[in-house]
């Protein structure tokens, strides 16, 4: 008798143990679910959560952009994590000289990236969606050099200017800005992001250059 009592016990105790089980399986099911819904589920941050001292002027959230046209909802800029914590250095070190980074473009939805491949097929200037961009994987940013004052340094040409003259090999140019590109160039450089030959402002952070493409678009305010 006293063996059954243990048996009966011990089965009660196992269906109670497998509903806690069951239980928190189901709440970590609805957690992993709502993080699915946004972008920080992936290996992104805000990088307003990593510095208060890069300005955000996203232009794809306006009209100043070469499409003309408002694509973000709202200015956003999202990296993932390791990119994010590597330009917050950066500017730490322009900084020291009396400048500081403002970002024009960061992560860029894939069906973004579509629709600027539709507006500029077949060119140099607009990567194919069929692969994906940089900006597509979190790992590449727009960018430029401000004073302390907020006054953009003089780079040659505005930001999305499509010609030789935003070529980092164009040498016909005032020697202050080529001093101004090559200092963007060199500190950026120490700290792994590379630059590609046809925009001076465009950057790619080098350990992450082949990381997942991603099209998630983040939630406005």
């Amino acid at each position: 008798m006293f063996c059954c009592a243990e048996n009966l016990n011990q089965k009660k105790e196992n269906i109670v143990v497998n509903d806690l089980k069951q239980a928190r399986y189901m709440q970590e099911e609805i957690s992993d679910s709502s993080k699915k819904d946004t972008i920080y589920h992936l290996d992104f941050v805000s990088i307003k959560d990593i510095s208060t001292d890069i300005i955000l002027d996203i232009k794809y959230a306006t009209t100043d952009n070469f499409l003309k046209e408002v694509m973000y909802d709202c200015p956003e800029c999202f990296l993932r994590k390791e990119a994010a914590h590597a330009l917050a250095k950066a500017n730490e070190e322009f900084k020291k000289k009396g400048y500081r980074i403002k970002v024009f473009d960061c992560y860029r939805p894939l069906s973004v990236q579509k629709k600027m491949w539709k507006k500029m097929p077949g060119t140099n200037y607009v990567a194919n969606p069929t692969k994906g961009s940089k900006h597509n994987r979190g790992a590449a940013v727009d960018l430029t050099l401000v004073d302390m004052q907020g006054n953009e340094l003089d780079m040659g040409t505005p930001y999305d200017f499509f010609g030789q003259k935003a070529h980092h090999t164009y040498q016909n140019l005032p020697s202050n800005v080529l001093e101004n590109r090559k200092l963007l160039k060199t500190i950026l450089d120490n700290y792994n992001f590379r630059s590609i030959y046809s925009e001076w402002w465009h950057y790619e952070y080098r350990p992450q250059r082949y990381a997942p493409v991603e099209d998630f678009v983040w939630k406005c305010n």
